[in-house]
């Protein structure tokens, strides 16, 4: 007897959910959406109703995971300064001992994020940007990680043996910084192709 084909499951049916495994809970639905409305669209542009829409859930569970959109901010932000400092520090880790090539392995890797279409800066940087409020969450949590980014590369350019470790940070900073900004104004043609050789010019001059 020929066996008649079994129907392909509904995008609703049950059994297909079940075999898919749960749902994410609200409170990462929640920030997942948000951290791609925030980035793409900016913090200011975007409202709950657009974030609890993209996510699936209702104001009360944004609110109940959050307490306010404030807050929702700074654990976007939080998570982007998270994400950071996994890049930064993988390119350290390939690099042991070695704090030039460490630095230099982050810069190719930036001038590859930064040609993507997708990219929109610096996340931490926008959110300054768009919150010039000293006291503002957003800002504080934002200006804290350019503070600790810049404390990183100055550490890096004395364990380079730098003349000046902090000239050569901030010098360092001020290329990291300018990346994401040049990136989106002239795209990946522009200065940001340089950066690794511009970062290592500087680097090798900076060095006693």
């Amino acid at each position: 007897m020929k066996k008649t084909p079994r129907a392909a499951p509904r995008p609703d049916d049950p059994d297909r959910a079940q075999k898919a495994g749960p749902l994410p809970r609200a409170a990462d639905r929640i920030r997942s959406s948000a951290q791609d409305l925030f980035y793409h669209q900016g913090i200011r542009a975007v409202g709950v109703d657009a974030i609890v829409a993209e996510a699936g859930v209702t104001k009360p569970s944004l609110y109940r995971s959050f307490g306010s959109k404030d807050d929702l901010v700074v654990a976007y932000l939080r998570d982007y300064e998270t994400e950071f400092w996994r890049r930064f520090e993988a390119a350290v880790e390939a690099h042991p001992g070695d704090p030039r090539a460490q630095i230099l392995a982050y810069f190719s890797g930036l001038t590859e994020r930064t040609s993507r279409s997708e990219y929109r800066g610096c996340g931490l940087t926008n959110a300054c940007i768009e919150y010039p409020e000293p006291d503002h969450p957003a800002r504080q949590v934002s200006v804290a990680s350019k503070r600790r980014v810049r404390a990183r590369l100055t550490e890096l350019a004395s364990q380079m043996g730098a003349r000046d470790p902090e000239a050569l940070g901030d010098g360092l900073l001020l290329l990291l910084e300018g990346a994401c900004a040049s990136s989106q104004v002239l795209g990946a043609e522009g200065p940001v192709r340089h950066l690794a050789d511009a970062a290592a010019r500087l680097i090798d001059a900076s060095l006693k």
